[in-house]
C-alpha cells in the first residue's frame, strides 16, 4: 500500500491562518441597583457591617431563647451576679460567631478584625490594663483631693475579697473583649474600608455614647465621656496595631471603679464591691448616680492619656494603619 495514501489528510486550515477564539465574558452588571449593593471589593461596606449587625442580634436572641428556660429566674427577683456573667459570654458568642463566617466570606483571617490570637493577652493587653488602673486611680484620687469622694471602710471580709476580685475581673474581661470587639472590632475594620478610619471611629464612638443611654442612672455626661473614651480606643487600635491594648484598659478601668473604688459604673452600682465608699459634693464634679464618668474631670483625665499616648505611640512614617502585617497579617485599614 503506498504510503502517501496512509497518511492523515491535514486540516486545510495551517496553525498560522487560524482565527484566535475571543473569550466570552458575561456583561458585567450595572445599574444604579447593582451599584448600590457592590463596589470594587464586592458587597458594600455598609451592607457588610449591616448583615453583621443583623446576625449578632439575631444570634444573641435564639442563644437567649434556648437558655433563659434552663435558669429558673424569678421575673421579680433580682437575678444572681454569675447570669450577668453568663449574659455577657452570651453576647460574646454572639459578636464572634458573625465575623468568622464574614472572615471566610471576604478571605481574610478572623485577626484582621482587631483580635489576633497570636497577640492574646500579650504584652499590650497588660499594658492597656494597667493605663486602666491608673486613670481610674488618678481619677479617683483627683475627686478624693478635691473633697468630694470618700473611700470608706472595707464592704468585704476574708476569703470573699479574694472571690469577688476574681468574679468582677472575669466579668469585664468578658465585657471588655465583647464591647471592643462590637464596636471597634468587625464594625470599624468594615466601616473603615467604606468611608476612611477616623469618620468610622466618630460614627462608632457617637454610637457607642449613645448607648450608654440605655443604662439606668446615665447622664449625657457620663454619654459623650463613654464617646470620647471610645475615641480613645480607635486611637490605640490605630497605633497598637490590634485591640488588646483596648481590651486591658477597658477591663481594668470597669474592675477599678465597680469592684476596688466600689463608684457607679454608667450608673450601676455592682454587689459585691470591696469598699463602703460615698460622694458627697456637686453633681458636676462628682458624677452623681452616674459615677465617676459623669464628672466633668473625667474628660481631664481622658486628653491627658491621648496627650501621654500619642507621645509614646508615635506613628512612624513606615507603619501602616492601623497594624502592618509586622504586627498583625491581614489587619489593614488604609484607605
Amino acid at each position: 500500500m503506498d504510503e502517501q495514501h496512509g497518511a492523515p489528510q491535514e486540516n486545510s486550515l495551517s496553525t498560522d491562518s487560524r482565527v484566535p477564539l475571543t473569550p466570552v465574558i458575561p456583561a458585567k452588571p450595572n445599574g444604579p441597583l447593582y451599584s448600590v449593593f457592590i463596589g470594587p471589593e464586592g458587597l458594600r461596606a455598609g451592607w457588610r457591617f449591616a448583615i453583621y449587625l443583623s446576625a449578632f442580634f439575631a444570634i444573641l436572641f435564639l442563644i437567649s431563647w434556648a437558655t433563659r428556660p434552663l435558669l429558673h429566674l424569678h421575673p421579680h427577683e433580682k437575678p444572681p451576679v454569675w447570669v450577668m456573667l453568663l449574659g455577657e459570654f452570651e453576647s460574646l458568642v454572639a459578636a464572634v460567631l458573625p465575623a468568622l463566617a464574614l472572615a471566610k466570606y471576604e478571605r481574610r483571617p478572623f485577626g484582621a478584625y482587631g483580635l489576633p490570637l497570636r497577640g492574646a493577652f500579650g504584652s499590650q493587653f497588660w499594658v492597656g490594663a494597667l493605663w486602666g488602673i491608673c486613670a481610674i486611680t488618678i481619677l479617683m484620687l483627683l475627686l478624693r483631693g478635691l473633697g468630694v469622694f470618700y473611700f470608706g471602710g472595707l464592704a468585704l471580709h476574708g476569703i470573699r475579697i479574694l472571690k469577688f476580685a476574681a468574679f468582677w475581673a472575669v466579668l469585664f474581661l468578658v465585657v471588655g473583649l465583647l464591647e471592643e470587639f462590637v464596636a471597634r472590632g468587625y464594625s470599624l475594620f468594615t466601616l473603615a474600608r467604606g468611608m476612611g478610619f477616623w469618620p468610622a471611629a466618630l460614627l462608632l464612638s457617637a454610637a457607642f455614647g449613645a448607648i450608654h443611654l440605655s443604662n439606668p442612672g446615665e447622664a449625657w455626661v457620663g454619654a459623650l465621656a463613654a464617646a470620647f473614651i471610645g475615641l480613645f480606643f480607635c486611637l490605640t487600635l490605630l497605633r497598637t496595631g490590634t485591640l488588646w491594648f483596648a481590651v486591658g484598659m477597658h477591663a481594668s478601668w470597669d474592675w477599678g471603679e465597680s469592684f476596688l473604688y466600689s463608684v457607679p459604673d454608667s450608673g450601676q452600682v455592682a454587689p459585691g464591691h470591696l469598699l463602703s465608699s460615698s460622694f458627697h459634693g456637686s453633681r458636676w464634679l462628682t458624677g452623681g448616680s452616674v459615677g465617676p464618668e459623669g464628672s466633668v474631670f473625667v474628660f481631664v483625665v481622658i486628653a491627658a492619656m491621648w496627650v501621654l499616648f500619642d507621645f509614646i505611640y508615635a506613628p512612624h512614617h513606615d507603619d501602616h494603619a492601623p497594624g502592618s502585617r509586622e504586627k498583625n497579617p491581614g489587619c489593614d485599614l488604609r484607605n
